[in-house]
């Protein structure tokens, strides 16, 4: 599963230096970071309507569609940044042996 996220890491930074007009991606860091964010702000919204939606459907075939907007335009932000998927990988590989209480009073004390 993450051979996924590592080679869209390796396709998000090549689209990078690309022509804004050769690439949707491209055109997203030419646009910079305010547009990406709110790629993403859209994409978490349209998720959390499809989940709403698949709970009274039992269908969740677009909530997983939304989902994968969502973490690739996530994906996009971390990239224009200059984050690896890996980075995230790595954060949730972390938090394995913490209890979710645990980890959000950690965040309180930062």
């Amino acid at each position: 599963m993450s051979d996924v996220l590592k080679q869209l890491g390796e396709v998000l930074e090549q689209r990078k230096s690309a022509a804004p007009d050769s690439s949707y991606v491209a055109s997203l860091h030419a646009k910079g970071l305010n547009k990406i964010l709110e790629k993403v702000g859209e994409e978490a919204t349209e998720t959390i309507l499809a989940a709403k939606d698949a709970k009274l459907s039992g269908d969740n075939s677009e909530l997983v569609y939304e989902t994968a907007d969502l973490w690739f335009h996530s994906l996009v932000a971390l990239s224009h940044l200059g984050e690896k998927p890996e980075a995230v990988l790595n954060e949730l590989a972390r938090r394995f042996d913490l209890s979710g209480l645990e980890e959000k009073a950690s965040r309180a004390d930062k």
